[in-house]
């Protein structure tokens, strides 16, 4: 099974980490990304730390989750 959302920065499929969501084309879990905000790192920290990772699909990502955060909040 592969799930990939329809702006095509995350996917999710069996073979790639368990099914674990990952941005598209790597093996680099979307939580890690989360967890390195959480913890008061910087996207340029995460981008140095995971060079397969683009800026553009960090961005598309939290763009997306803000648009869903923001339409559960209503």
């Amino acid at each position: 099974m592969v799930l990939i959302m329809s702006n095509q920065v995350v996917s999710c499929s069996l073979d790639i980490m368990g099914g674990t969501p990952c941005f598209l084309g790597t093996r680099v879990p979307v939580q890690t990304l989360l967890d390195y905000l959480e913890g008061g790192e910087s996207i340029n920290d995460f981008l140095e730390g995971f060079p397969t990772v683009t800026r553009q699909q960090v961005l598309d990502f939290l763009e997306r989750a803000a648009s869903l955060a923001m339409a559960e909040s209503v």
